[in-house]
């Protein structure tokens, strides 16, 4: 968790790289060490980024000098946004947030519509 906490706390905005209109869900995960503030999030992983947070331009560096802590949004081929009646259709990955719900400095939510159903409140 302190790692998420890192990671919203010198956010000034989020770009998105794609329409958030067509996503009932995005996975977010914070990426430890990007070598930039500002310019987006290089994205190695499985799927495809459709966005990343932008820091301030006084944001400190992560634990690696120049390197910073950012949150990126992507999705996989098999989530539902790529495949609605797939294995998602009514449930989501555990990285997985209404984009609706993200804002620079705000951890991103699980929402009935990310979820795909009503969300238990246990």
């Amino acid at each position: 968790m302190q790692e998420h906490l890192k990671a919203l706390e010198h956010e000034e905005e989020i770009v998105w790289t794609e329409d958030i209109e067509k996503f009932d869900y995005v996975r977010q995960s914070v990426a430890q060490s990007v070598k930039t503030r500002q310019r987006p999030v290089p994205w190695r992983g499985n799927g495809r980024r459709v966005g990343y947070a932008v820091l301030r331009v006084n944001a400190p560096s992560g634990a690696v000098p120049g390197h910073f802590v950012r949150r990126v949004f992507w999705v996989k081929q098999h989530d539902r946004s790529e495949q609605p009646n797939g294995m998602y259709r009514s449930s989501a990955p555990a990285e997985a947030v209404d984009p609706r719900t993200v804002a620079p400095g705000v951890w991103g939510e699980v929402t009935e519509r990310a979820w795909g159903a009503p969300v238990n409140e246990a």
